[in-house]
């Protein structure tokens, strides 16, 4: 099987693509900066292939998808994003612009290449990487909730348009991950998870074929059970200190 996974020098991305390298598949990983992948990936790993590139390099990072496919491609894990980092009640239009073409165009320039290989073959199978963050405009946050919540309404369209051909798409919405990118976050983390452990639990759900997977189950209950309050309710408890982490 042929596996195309951006975002894959660290973190998540990294973990899955070892989970599928270890079974034999012909796995890319690709990244802005490969410098970040372990110094002895390429002795463990001799058979991956890998592509530094930014997804928002939308003529490149085709390039390379077609490239290794060479006409051939499975698995494609749009898996690359970017956080705000500290949660501001006010506004950072760089970074906002930076978080929403990031996340939602890096998906777009990764599926766009893929669906031109996967159409005409009649298969494949699309995995978008939104967040728990995408069910519920949190405080703080907006441009990344609103980025995965985009991600995940997106890839429910695509699964839908695409199922007579052939092509399946899984949305992953993960909690908190022990990764580079929340050991960033300022503020507290519930069922925080080990990567390792995050990175199973992902590729079992893309191996069935599942349209959405929202996890971990903790997460899930409490996820669900804000987006079916008022949003008046809703909003009066994100004002609470004790679940808005927004700085002045």
């Amino acid at each position: 099987m042929k596996v195309f996974i951006t975002g894959a020098t660290t973190g998540i991305g990294l973990e899955v693509a070892k989970l599928y390298l270890s079974e034999g598949h012909q796995v890319a990983l690709c990244g802005r900066d490969l410098g970040k992948l372990p110094s002895d990936f390429a002795s463990i790993y001799p058979k991956a292939k890998l592509y530094q590139v930014d997804v928002l390099e939308k003529e490149k990072l085709a390039s390379f998808i077609t490239e290794f496919s060479q006409g051939e491609l499975d698995l494609v894990i749009a898996n690359a994003g970017i956080s705000m980092g500290v949660k501001s009640r006010l506004p950072d239009f760089d970074s906002w612009r930076r978080v929403i073409d990031t996340n939602i165009h890096g998906v777009i320039n990764t599926f766009e290449p893929a669906l031109k290989i996967m159409i005409p073959k009649k298969k494949g199978h699309l995995v978008a990487m939104s967040s728990v963050a995408g069910f519920n405009g949190l405080p703080g946050a907006g441009p990344y909730s609103a980025s995965k919540a985009a991600v995940k309404t997106f890839s429910e369209s695509l699964s839908i348009d695409l199922k007579r051909e052939g092509i399946d798409v899984t949305t992953i919405c993960p909690g908190f991950i022990d990764t580079p990118l929340t050991r960033k976050n300022p503020h507290p983390m519930p069922w925080l998870m080990d990567v390792t452990k995050g990175a199973k639990l992902i590729k079992k759900a893309i191996d069935k074929k599942k349209a959405i997977y929202l996890f971990p189950w903790q997460m899930k209950i409490v996820v669900l059970f804000l987006s079916y309050l008022p949003r008046s309710l809703y909003k009066f408890i994100m004002t609470v200190k004790l679940f808005n982490f927004s700085k002045e």
